[in-house]
Formats: C-alpha cells, structure tokens, sequence
C-alpha cells in the first residue's frame, strides 16, 4: 500500500480521491504544511508517499505516469510530487523547506498542460519539488504529452481545466505510449497495430509482464520442438509459434509501459530469454534438418556466433560512446560530420528511415524472416538466407559506426572505459600479461589496443581453419592469442576504436570453437559446441545487462571461475589438438565444458538478478 497526503481540504466533486485509491494509494488529508509534515512520519517507512495538492485536476493517467512510476526515486508533476521508501528522508526534508519558506496549507496559483510546468511558488508539492531540485536531487518529470496536469486558482479556471481533460482520452494515450517510439518496420505495422490491444487485456486481468515473457519463451520452445520434427506439418506450426512467441515478446514490454511494472528482474529475463528462444529455435531446426538426413549444425552455429557478435558490437559501441563528449579538432562537432549530415538529409525521406531500420534486421524482420523461410522451405536455405542478411546488416551497421568514431574524436568517460575492459571478459592469462606489458604499451598508438586484438584473433581463427586440428599450429596460435589479448587490455581503451576489441575477441572465442568443432570429423562435435558457445554468450549477455542496468559487471571471481575468453579458447584448442589426435571423444570434452560453464554462469547469474536490489529498469533492448 502507499500513501498519498492531500495538501489541504478536498474539493467538493472532485474525483482525484477515486483516482488515488484507483492507484492503490491510501488517501489521507492535512489541514496545513505542518500537518503534512506529521502524516508523512506516521507512515510506515516501507511505504510509497505521495503529496498531492487537493485542486489537481488531470487525468487518471498523468496521475499514474506521476505518482506510481518504479524507475524513479522521486518524482512529480504540476501538484504532485512523490518519493519511495529509499527517498523518504530527502521528501521530509524539502517539505520542512517548503512549508518553513511560504504560507501553510499550500494554496496557490498553478496550472499546466503536456509537459510538466515550472513548480508554482504558491502549490505546496510544488514548493516541495522545487526544493528537491534546489538541493541537486531532482525529481523525474514523466512526459505527459497531451495528458492534463493542473491546479487551477479559481473556479473559471478550473472549469477550462476541467474541459481540457474531457477533450483527450487518456486511455488511448495510454495505449499509444505503451508502444516503443521507436520501433522496426515489421513490428509496427503487423504486430504493435493490436499487441497493445492484448497488453492492455492482461493487465486488466492482472497478469506481469513476467508472465508473459515465460509464455513468449515456452511458446518458442514448443516452436523448437515442432521443427525438430523434421516434417513439413512441424516446420509450418515452427513458423506460426515463432511468429507468436513474437507477438508475446511485443506484448510483455507493452504490458510493462501500459501499467508501469517496470523491475530489474524483468528487464533480465526479457533481454536473455530472446537470446534463449532464437538460438533454441536454431538448435530445433538442426535436430529437424538431421532427420531428413542434412546436417546443418556448422550453419546453425555460425548463425548464433554472427547475431551475438552483432549485438557485442552494438553493445560495445553504445557503451563506449554513452556520456562522452565530442573532443575539439579538425573534424568539427559531432553534428557537422558527413555522416550525420546524410544522416539527417535522409531522416528528411519518410521512406528511408523504415528502410534502414529494416536493412539492420532488428529481431521483429529477422523472426519474421525465420517463421516464414522454416514454413516454406528448409533449414538448410532458413540459415543461408539469414547467414548473407545478417552478414550484410553487421558489415553495414558496422562500417558506419566505425566511420562515426574515427570522425567524432570523443572523448571518452571513465565510466565507459571501465565498461568496455568488463566487455572484454579477460582472464588470468590475458590479466597476467596486460600486467607485466602495462607501462611500455600506454606510449603506444592509440589504435594499438584494436590492432594487435585483430591480428591475434585473425591469425587463431586462419590457423583453427587450415591447419591440422590436431597438429601443434593450433596450440601455438592459441599461445600467441592469448599475449595478444593481454596486450590489447594493457591500457585503457579510451582509443576511437577501442569499442571492437570485445567484438574481436567474442568473435575469435565463438569461430575458434565452431572451425575446431566443424574440421574435427568428430560425430556430436557441432552439437556440443553449439551448447559451449549457447553457454558462453550466456555470460557474455549476463555482463552487457548488468553494465546496461548500471550494476556494475559481474564479480572478478566469476570472471576468473570461468577462465575469461582467452582461456576458454586455450583450452578448447588443446582439448582439439589431444583427443583428435588420439581417438578420443571430442564432443562429450565440449559438452563436459559447456555444462560447466553454463552450470557456474547461470548459477552466478540468477543469484544477483534475483536478489540484486538494482533500481527497476525498463530496457528497451534490441529494436524489435
């Protein structure tokens, strides 16, 4: 239950005490400031609490935006402001301000639409806002677009207060905002026209978003099973309950804006149980190819590894350039780069922009692609076509990032250096070397860091594919990989392309594992590292949110339990080169590994998400 304290006598005929109690708060009435000031001690600490002034006329909706939002500490609007139980302290003590520096009770001129108004001298939550901000904690302000916020002065003004609230509805503004902004083509217009309609429906039954992301995963999962069957009826009904699933997906984050059930917890489970259903979805679709006698497991694998080393790029390059600012030289600002001036030049094309948001293909055109390819052709030509559309979209995406950093000469933050060294999940090895090269590589290059990881990543991956797998080539490249990933973390990457060395490194990690798996001529070798790689972009996914859910990445031991990327790699290469070469059972030594790692990063992973006392979240993830 939370509590919301009226700033003085309630208006006759005024319905703001339903709409309270509507958002579960209970309702309680102060005669003056000091008064206020009492009812807020007495209630119980655990507890929201709301000062509202009695006046406000708005809609049920600004209220809820208002008042109820998990996100945020503190927030307010135009008669309201509202704290959890964390910011009670800092609530009192602005009341205390408020009420010393004006008159009791908290009457006064104020009024506002869209936006939230500047705070009213006069309205005591708004004085009390007002010294939150004055005393640098200040209040998240929801955007309220042309939802109604006021408290009129007088009675004319009341009544053209009043009127501005019946011209809009608030409840298809609800529906409206439950919908990302911005959103891919395919999702727009042919799941987000009624997906809202099914969020909205849930929540009116009572149902979290939680919830819906489990069905989303289990109905992708029985999508996993029909296609696995192998038969044409399977891979039709694959297709239909992966565009479902889809639907779900939509839906639970919809579900989450439309009634504000933003949690930590659910923004985890959302993010990885995307990554669960489409690399399941894959693995499906291998079993269902194997039992027409195609063996498609190279290509299912290779398309897990592309779409996560997209995502580690997206991750990485959105990191990297969060919070910086651009550094002064010869290129100009930010906004005076050609590629932002084409940027906006296209933007000025209304047909370009869903163009190039489909060109990427964000999850909501790529599982649309997948449903209707497993539907009508075979997994085989399914994994081709999205190999060459992911390939594409990554070279594309890519080439323009890299071309945006090299002309934006940012300067970087601490905090985005810091995240993009845990982006790179080094080892003990790749640590004990960065330690002993750390002086001499910081008077190097700026480019360095990128440089040596590309050439130590490119000379395993050649020598993983055209050497003998149990041949000492390998090992030695392997060895060389390992220096070359200490070098690269050595010093800060604060370089303009520092942001592609964890890329490079998840790539190097999951190809190395796929060529070894796919030239070892082992049967069960492709499954089994399919499950490896399944089980390391786990951890890899696990870090990304933690840092995106500003909790910092996960803890040093972890990291050093799981080897870091460079040892994983070692081990891999040298489990190849010793039980290839003897006869031994590669697959069950890859499957032992996978288990292992999954076994320790799931372990880890849902202890902290569970138990993380994170503030809510809501990330918005990949563009659907």
């Amino acid at each position: 239950m939370s509590t919301a304290i009226l700033t003085g006598a309630q208006v006759p005929g005024s319905p703001l005490d339903g709409h309270l109690r509507s958002l579960g708060f209970d309702v309680r009435c102060a005669r003056d400031g000091a008064d206020a000031a009492r009812l807020l001690a007495d209630v119980p600490a655990g507890e929201r609490v709301a000062l509202v002034d009695p006046r406000f006329v708005g809609h049920l909706h600004a209220l809820r935006l208002a008042l109820t939002d998990p996100r945020f500490p503190l927030s307010a609007t135009t008669g309201a402001v509202t704290a959890k139980p964390e910011a009670r302290g800092s609530l009192a003590r602005a009341l205390r301000e408020a009420h010393g520096g004006g008159a009791a009770g908290g009457h006064g001129p104020g009024g506002g639409t869209g936006l939230a108004a500047a705070p009213r001298t006069g309205a005591l939550a708004d004085r009390v806002a007002a010294a939150l901000e004055a005393g640098g904690e200040a209040p998240h302000r929801a955007e309220l677009g042309s939802l109604v916020a006021a408290v009129p002065e007088d009675d004319a003004s009341r009544a053209e207060a009043s009127r501005a609230v019946a011209a809009v509805d608030d409840e298809a503004v609800r529906l409206r905002s439950a919908v990302k902004a911005r959103d891919g083509f395919f999702t727009t217009f042919f799941v987000s026209t009624y997906s809202r309609y099914i969020a909205r429906w849930c929540a009116r039954r009572g149902l979290t978003p939680n919830q819906v992301t489990t069905a989303s995963l289990a109905t992708a999962v029985i999508a996993a099973a029909c296609a696995a069957t192998g038969t044409r009826g399977g891979y039709i009904a694959a297709g239909i309950l992966l565009y479902c699933s889809f639907v779900l997906d939509c839906t639970d984050g919809q579900l989450a804006r439309y009634s504000l059930q933003y949690s930590t917890l659910g923004a985890w489970l959302d993010a990885t149980f995307d990554r669960a259903k489409e690399y399941a979805y894959y693995a499906g679709l291998a079993l269902g190819a194997a039992r027409g006698g195609d063996d498609v497991w190279a290509l299912a694998l290779g398309a897990m590894v592309l779409q996560t080393c997209r995502h580690v790029v997206d991750f990485a390059f959105n990191e990297a350039h969060a919070e910086s600012a651009p550094a002064a030289s010869a290129a100009g600002p930010v906004a005076g780069t050609p590629t932002s001036a084409l940027s906006t030049r296209l933007d000025s094309v209304g047909w370009t922009v869903w163009a190039r948001r489909m060109i990427v293909l964000p999850i909501g055109e790529r599982w649309a692609l997948i449903a209707v390819l497993t539907a009508a052709t075979t997994p085989r030509i399914t994994f081709v076509v999205l190999l060459v559309g992911c390939a594409f979209a990554a070279c594309y995406t890519t080439a323009g990032r890299v071309l945006r950093s090299v002309l934006r000469r940012s300067v970087r933050t601490e905090r985005a250096t810091r995240a993009l060294a845990d982006l790179a999940d080094s080892g003990p090895l790749a640590r004990a070397v960065a330690a002993a090269a750390g002086r001499p590589v910081r008077r190097l290059p700026s480019l360095f860091p990128f440089a040596v990881a590309l050439v130590g990543g490119a000379v395993l991956a050649a020598t993983a594919a055209y050497a003998r797998v149990d041949g000492p080539w390998p090992v030695l490249a392997a060895l060389l990989y390992v220096v070359t990933s200490g070098l690269a973390v050595a010093r800060p990457l604060t370089g303009p392309l520092d942001w592609l060395v964890a890329p490079v490194f998840r790539a190097a990690e999951y190809g190395t594992v796929l060529l070894l798996a796919a030239r070892s001529g082992v049967n069960g070798a492709l499954p089994a590292a399919f499950g490896l790689v399944a089980a390391v972009a786990y951890h890899h996914y696990d870090t990304t949110y933690r840092i995106r859910g500003g909790t910092g990445a996960p803890p040093r031991a972890l990291v050093l339990a799981l080897g870091g990327h460079e040892t994983r790699t070692l081990v891999a290469v040298v489990l190849a080169a010793v039980l290839v070469a003897r006869g031994a059972d590669f697959a069950t030594a890859l499957t032992v590994l996978a288990v292992a790692v999954a076994l320790v990063a799931l372990f880890e992973s849902i202890r902290f998400w569970v138990s993380s006392s994170a503030p809510a979240v809501h990330d918005e993830g990949e563009t659907a």
